[in-house]
Order: structure tokens, then sequence, then C-alpha cells
């Protein structure tokens, strides 16, 4: 299994995961049609599923196109979110088969739209190599803004579901915000080395021009203050 990040927009992440068994492949918040019809075609790649994390234009843009060019494609988003191009809404706990090895386990978080769906995928081949792919929801050290939603809410989706994912999960979220958030989480944890080891980090990642994903579900219970809350110090 690999994960191919796909930079669109300016800050927006979207993603390829290709089952490296069989080259087939979903797509997840493909906005940039030509970038990513450009990239199927470079590593050849069979794919047979748009995940749509939420139905705004920056995640859900590039559908149309890319379903006109790919004949039965499934388009998958969260059910009542209206996600552009979707033929295939989901439900909390649905499965949707990528290829004859690798599904993703849809996760209902609404907040920021009421449909918003993360999708949790493992390596058939290796029980401890597992991905969440996370929109607007979770983003590294930060959260989603609650366009649809309520605080009670987004904490729900972030302590009591992909905060119930194992540990070493790997999370790909949807923007490049990584900077700003771990500085806000500074700002509220000053003596937290690791917000500050991260801080540090990330400055360095992004003077290189290098990106700050993928962080994982353990990173973020460490120095995320939307999945501290229970903290005292937060």
């Amino acid at each position: 299994m690999e994960v191919v990040v796909v930079r669109c927009l300016g800050d927006n992440f979207g993603y390829i995961v290709i089952d490296s068994n069989t080259n087939e492949a979903a797509l997840v918040d493909p906005v940039d049609s030509n970038k990513f019809l450009g990239l199927i075609q470079q590593r050849n790649l069979k794919v047979t599923t748009i995940l749509t994390t939420h139905k705004h234009w920056d995640h859900a843009g590039g559908n149309d196109e890319i379903k006109a060019h790919i004949e039965g494609l499934s388009v998958v988003g969260g059910r009542n979110d209206d996600v552009k191009g979707c033929n295939r809404a989901v439900s909390d706990g649905d499965s949707v088969r990528i290829s004859e090895n690798l599904s993703a386990l849809s996760l209902w978080t609404p907040c920021h739209t009421r449909g918003h769906t993360c999708y949790f995928i493992q390596n058939p081949e290796n029980e401890n190599d597992s991905h969440v792919f996370t929109g607007d929801t979770l983003f590294i050290a930060g959260c989603g803004k609650f366009f649809e939603g309520s605080a009670s809410e987004m904490e729900v989706a972030l302590v009591q579901k992909l905060g119930k994912l194992p540990d070493e999960t790997k999370v790909w979220c949807g923007h490049e915000y990584t900077l700003k958030n771990l500085e806000f989480a500074a700002s509220i944890e000053t003596e937290n080395k690791n917000i500050l080891e991260k801080l540090e980090w990330a400055k360095n990642q992004r003077e290189c021009m290098k990106d700050t994903v993928p962080s994982s579900i353990l990173e973020e219970k460490l120095t995320n203050p939307f999945m501290r809350v229970h903290i005292e110090s937060v």
C-alpha cells in the first residue's frame, strides 16, 4: 500500500491510495482534476474510487471532471452532505472497496459539515500500517471550523471516534495549517515538550518547503489541544 500526497490550491492536500499489488487506487479529495488525471496516467493507475471527505468545493470540486474521464468510477461521500458527483452515499461504519485487497471504513464526523466523513484504511499485509484521511475535521495540532455543528460534536469526532483508532495510525489531513496550529497549541501549553519539539520540526519542514503530513493519532493525543480537552493544563 502506498499513499501519494498531491498538493492542490496552495494549502490543500489531496491523496492517492494505491494497492501496490494490483495498481488499483482511490483518490481522496481530488480537487485539482488535471493534476490528478496526469498522475493517474503517469503511474498507469486503475482508479476505482473517489473518497470525498465533505462537500466544500476545495475538496469535491474535481469529482465531476474525473468522473467524466473514468468509466464506472465510484464517487463516495457522506450521506446528507450533497457531495458533488456522488453516486454512493455512505453512513458511519460502511465499508468501501478500493481493490481486491484494500477497503476503506467510513467514519461519520459531523461538525465542519453535517455529512463530513473520514476514511480509515488498514494495510492487509501489515496490521500496524493503518491510515486515516481526515479532511477538515482533524488537522495536525488543530481541527476544522464548526460550520454545521457544535463543539460537543467535534469533541465526539476527535476524542471518541478518531481518538479510538490505533495510536500508530497515520493522519492525512486536508490542509497545511500545521505551523499556525502548533503555535496556538504552544501558547496554551507553554511547557509541553512534545508541542515545542514538533513546532521546531514543523518550522524546519516549512522552511525547506516540505509537507508536515502525516502525523499520527498518538502524536495528536500528545500535541493537539482539541484532542486534549480533558487535560487540566488545557
